[in-house]
């Protein structure tokens, strides 16, 4: 009696011996497909970079940044202290409680928190700004130099943001021109200023940014080029118009408050800008953004 007919497929060792060795093989293929599709997530990263900013670090901030407009309501709400009241009832002059104010909330606002919002209509932007610009300072937002007062102190104001990283708040303040406003919307007050001009200076130069002028001014600073931290661009602003709101309108024996507006001719042609000055302290760096 015959054994039975028994036929084999072309090729039927040669799968048995791919069978043998395919773990190694599928591991090899699936570390390939991960190396492909993270050389194409970086690619995509860096385009969306190149024409809008980093989309990671974008997302992280804006977190940060709805944490810190929650934040920012409670200390709009939050009533004078008995200490402040007191100090407020003999301040007759809005200017006075304004700066009072100022002063006391650059006193007690820790570095990184909430203390106001910056609006530049000119360019769409609209932020929470905190108080210090040390790197985890500006992963929430536009800081303010701790070098500077706070709006409402007179002298200058500065203020830094990134371009292409943590929501890239000031990547288009290169738009700025000569009459367009920024606005700030602090807690006890809420300050128009005019553009007069920019300036690109070197990241030593921290004189440029904080140093005092003469009048009450607003400086923004970011780095220039974009994608680069080789030179500082800093725009220049003159305070136009103060309107106080909070406690600060709270006059004594019922006076209505009235806005606070410069004279017409403070504002300087846009040729007239500050000169460059030495730096305050050459060890000093303007940081990154």
């Amino acid at each position: 009696m015959s054994e039975p007919l028994t036929s084999t497929a072309p090729g039927a060792e040669a799968v048995s011996s791919h069978d043998r060795r395919s773990p190694a093989a599928r591991s090899l293929r699936a570390l390939a497909v991960l190396m492909i599709a993270a050389g194409a997530l970086a690619l995509l990263d860096g385009l969306v970079t190149l024409v809008w900013q980093e989309p990671i670090t974008a997302l992280v901030a804006l977190i940060r940044q709805d944490h810190l407009s929650s934040d920012l309501r409670q200390v709009e709400r939050a009533a004078p202290t008995p200490v402040e009241r007191r100090a407020l009832a003999s301040l007759t002059e809005e200017r006075a409680r304004i700066s009072y104010l100022a002063g006391a909330e650059e006193r007690h606002s820790a570095n990184g928190a909430p203390v106001g919002r910056i609006w530049i209509p000119r360019v769409d932007a609209n932020y929470v700004v905190v108080k210090g610009t040390d790197t985890e300072d500006l992963k929430s937002g536009p800081g303010i130099y701790s070098e500077t007062r706070f709006p409402g102190i007179p002298g200058t104001t500065a203020i830094a943001g990134h371009r292409t990283t943590w929501l890239a708040p000031f990547r288009e303040i290169n738009f700025l021109k000569p009459g367009n406003h920024i606005m700030l919307y602090m807690p006890y007050a809420h300050f128009t200023y005019t553009v007069i001009g920019q300036r690109v200076v070197s990241p030593n130069d921290v004189g440029a940014v904080v140093s005092e002028v003469g009048y009450t001014r607003l400086v923004l600073s970011a780095c220039t080029p974009v994608f680069t931290a080789e030179k500082r661009l800093l725009v220049y602003a003159r305070l136009t118009r103060t309107v106080p709101v909070g406690a600060a309108r709270l006059l004594p024996g019922g006076a209505i408050p009235q806005p606070i507006e410069a004279q017409p001719h403070a504002v300087p042609a846009a040729r007239v800008l500050p000169a460059m000055l030495v730096s305050l302290d050459p060890n000093s760096v303007s940081p990154l953004v």
